[in-house]
């Protein structure tokens, strides 16, 4: 008989009593004696025959304890796998379910991010000089982008395409008349509405606006001036008569764009990489990148910094092989399960490069300039773009006169004597492929996509190579003797008045946070500076970032606000420097009136960059 005497702050006394006499014959008293708070337990019967008793209870029922303690295991496990977050299309097949308490859900802490963990990055490259650092911090300011006024991913409050619209806001008077006319601008007015139909209150939406004349191949990009209240000014330049049609499109809600900076700063290791090693018949693959989560039982790490620019780069050390066994790199895949189940929402066919539709009319008739007018008044200058498409062709509205070069003869005549070096991701390596039309490839033997490529002409004495930048890279598998940086190949050039550099590096870089791509660029620009300085003659030309057609979950390490983030700060760094050309690929691939936003833009858009780059190498000779 157990028997439990509990004393309240009644006078009386209860007790208890259970009977323990079929739980291997064990019989004790108990008693639970309260005094100022304390609580002494009392035990008759002694240790001794407590510990025989307990050793009887489990000989007797050792399968069952067996039994609840794999049940318990694996009611944990299910409990754990049911609290992960759910990604991309299969939780907008929910939204009408969730739809209902979207509003009031908030996320978990951003702390309990899954797969995101503690970062080992031993060394992170040169030290940027004092005026380095400072230009750091203005380049951080100058991307600055406003957020939603709460942390919290309300999908009902965020930004609906399809409650959104512009309107065309009436034309400015011209000698007395109210007409759009070549030389003028185009205002039009954004209104973004969230998915309860109320107007938006706050900035931060990613849109892209263009007017474009496909009968006439005619195109040219806007300006977006976000109001922060939820309203947004589009300028757009008038530089062509006809008809014209305008488009706006969200490319992402101000609440996704919220998400797109969490990633990036969180999860720079969305996309990872891979290197093999192998020595005899022995070979392992570990995981390779710019930093790499701390593991307990990975610690050891294989360091391949590169010893002249400091560019840091580091795989966990194989089991049984020795850091010098690398082999190659390559691209291990995209990591998952990156988005909390109501971030999920703002990731949709419907909610990602989705066009806004016109309230009214969205053409206008452009009429030609009246006599007198001046084509570009001074306040248009300010917001127009570096060029626009008439007929299909490229025509910039500053710099030197672009030239149609439409046959071999004429590309050939122009890069006679000419060493041309491309170096960068596959954007450049449309430039190599578009001149080896031309000139005859010299076979290296190279993985397709990868390069090194070189082409030849030995008649003409042209030499074209494209060779792909140091890691990060996104290719299948470049060998590690192949991997170098863009800043070591160009301090290995000579250069002078017959050399070509084609530098293009921005893609592979947008799943890291700016930093790492503002060290990146300070190294090449470092290492142009310093051509430059023993060749004057050489021309350089950087390509910038362009915009893409993006699918929801591939929008997460690819996305167009990361690509234009980028652009940004890789026009101001290289905007200055005397003797480099900046080609302006995110305009020509926006403007472009009929062919789609494509990471390798169309052969046509390459023709017409071909066309602007041969344009520098031989400019055309004044009154031709």
């Amino acid at each position: 008989m157990m028997i439990f005497t509990q004393k309240n702050t009644f006078p009386q006394t209860k007790t208890i009593s259970v009977d323990w006499s079929g739980w291997g014959g064990f019989s004790m008293s108990w008693r639970r004696c309260h005094a100022d708070r304390m609580t002494t337990l009392c035990c008759r019967g002694g240790w001794q025959s407590l510990h025989t008793a307990i050793v009887g209870i489990l000989s007797r029922y050792s399968s069952f304890f067996l039994f609840f303690m794999l049940l318990g295991v694996f009611l944990l496990l299910w409990n754990n796998h049911s609290l992960e977050r759910c990604n991309g299309e299969s939780v907008f097949s929910l939204y009408p379910a969730l739809s209902n308490i979207s509003s009031v859900i908030k996320p978990s802490a951003p702390s309990l991010a899954p797969n995101h963990s503690q970062n080992s990055c031993p060394h992170m490259g040169q030290e940027p000089t004092p005026v380095e650092a400072q230009e750091q911090q203005s380049l951080l300011q100058s991307i600055v982008w406003p957020g939603p006024p709460r942390l919290e991913v309300l999908v009902k409050q965020s930004s609906d395409p399809a409650h959104s619209y512009f309107v065309i806001q009436p034309p400015a008077n011209v000698f007395g008349q109210a007409t759009w006319r070549v030389g003028g601008k185009l205002e039009v007015l954004v209104y973004m509405h969230n998915f309860l139909g109320q107007p938006k209150r706050y900035g931060g939406d990613f849109l892209l606006a263009r007017v474009r004349s496909p009968e006439i191949g005619a195109g040219a990009s806007g300006r977006v001036v976000d109001r922060q209240n939820g309203t947004y000014a589009v300028e757009l330049p008038l530089l062509w008569a006809g008809p014209a049609q305008v488009e706006v499109t969200l490319v992402h809600s101000s609440e996704a764009v919220g998400v797109l900076k969490r990633l990036r700063e969180e999860r720079p290791d969305r996309v990872y990489f891979q290197s093999l090693f192998r020595s005899g018949s022995l070979h392992e693959t570990t995981e390779c990148n710019l930093c790499l989560p701390i593991r307990p039982r990975k610690a050891a790490l294989c360091d391949y910094t590169d010893p002249h620019t400091g560019e840091p780069w580091y795989c966990y050390k194989p089991k049984r092989l020795d850091c010098d066994k690398r082999i190659n790199h390559f691209k291990g895949g995209y990591k998952k399960k990156l988005l909390y189940t109501n971030e999920s929402l703002l990731f949709t066919r419907s909610t990602v490069q989705v066009p806004v539709k016109a309230h009214g009319t969205d053409n206008i008739t452009i009429l030609p300039a009246v006599q007198g007018q001046s084509s570009i008044d001074e306040d248009q200058a300010k917001f127009m773009p570096s060029g626009y498409y008439f007929q299909g062709s490229w025509r910039p509205l500053s710099g030197i006169p672009i030239q149609q070069f439409n046959d071999s003869s004429a590309i050939t005549q122009c890069l006679r004597g000419k060493l041309f070096y491309m170096f960068g991701d596959s954007t450049v390596r449309q430039w190599f492929e578009y001149f080896r039309a031309f000139v005859p490839e010299f076979s290296l033997h190279s993985p397709k996509n990868v390069g090194p490529y070189m082409a030849v002409d030995s008649v003409n004495n042209i030499l074209l190579t494209f060779r792909c930048h140091g890691p990060p890279i996104r290719f299948n598998t470049v060998l590690s003797s192949e991997l170098h940086y863009i800043a070591n190949e160009i301090d290995g050039l000579r250069g002078g008045r017959d050399t070509i550099v084609a530098l293009s590096i921005w893609s592979h870089f947008s799943t890291f946070p700016v930093e790492v791509y503002i060290r990146r660029l300070r190294h090449i620009r470092r290492a142009v500076a310093r051509l430059l300085n023993r060749a004057p003659g050489t021309l350089v030309v950087v390509r910038t970032a362009n915009p893409q057609i993006t699918g929801p979950d591939y929008s997460l390490y690819n996305s167009d606000w990361f690509s234009v983030q980028l652009d940004v700060v890789l026009r101001a760094m290289f905007r200055s420097m005397r003797g480099v050309v900046l080609l302006d690929a995110w305009d020509m691939a926006l403007a472009h009136p009929t062919q789609p936003h494509l990471l390798h833009p169309a052969p046509d858009i390459i023709k017409n960059m071909a066309d602007l780059i041969l344009s520098h190498v031989c400019p055309a000779k004044q009154g031709t």
